[in-house]
């Protein structure tokens, strides 16, 4: 099969990269704001990011419980509120030269797809309503008895190949680029991998 007849597809992470902050930590600090969680929410969530950096919960773990904060705020109300965050964000807080790399790279016919950890809860608004991807994908949830369970495994490291996979079959495709502040599987897969780092863009090295 040559080349010229594969889909090509370029995969960027979001936090910390596409976009300059975490928005794990950025949207937990604006539904504060909004909702005035109890103070044992505040407490428990720094119990289990401790036993993050303990290694004591995997990523998947980990997401699901400190998320509680977002307990009993419905779908539709939390989409409202990620769409009111990411109007204040875009595009101040995004790195513009990626933001022209994407453009440069559509003018070519090369499909954008975003690959990210965050919650899909949270992230669709940006993707629908500004980034405006060809593919996005981020770790699924379902909203159950109050609050938000991840499907599956969060969108990490080689999730997001098997995701890739999923999402784009039968398409036989290529990925020509992937940029990413971590050196995982996406950008070792990549014909050309690039790290975040400061907020520059600089080549991945094996």
């Amino acid at each position: 099969m040559s080349n010229s007849s594969l889909l090509n597809i370029a995969v960027f992470d979001l936090n910390q990269t596409v976009y300059n902050k975490s928005s794990k930590e950025e949207f937990f600090k604006f539904i504060i704001h909004k909702e005035k969680p109890k103070a044992f929410h505040l407490l428990s969530m720094g119990v289990y990011s401790l036993g993050k950096k303990m290694g004591l919960l995997n990523k998947t773990t980990f997401k699901e419980n400190f998320f509680h904060y977002l307990d009993n705020i419905p779908p539709q109300k939390l989409k409202a509120y990620a769409y009111e965050y990411w109007a204040g964000e875009w595009p101040l807080h995004f790195n513009p030269e990626l933001l022209s790399r994407i453009e440069e790279l559509r003018s070519r016919n090369v499909a954008i797809c975003f690959a990210t950890g965050a919650l899909d809860c949270y992230a669709q608004p940006l993707f629908e309503h500004f980034l405006q991807p060809d593919y996005w994908l981020a770790t699924r949830t379902q909203y159950v008895q109050g609050r938000y369970k991840i499907e599956g495994r969060a969108c990490k490291d080689w999730e997001k190949i098997r995701r890739i996979n999923q999402l784009i079959h039968p398409t036989p495709y290529q990925i020509v680029e992937a940029y990413s502040d971590e050196n995982e599987a996406i950008l070792q897969l990549a014909q050309k991998g690039f790290l975040s780092k400061d907020g520059k863009i600089v080549p991945r090295h094996p």
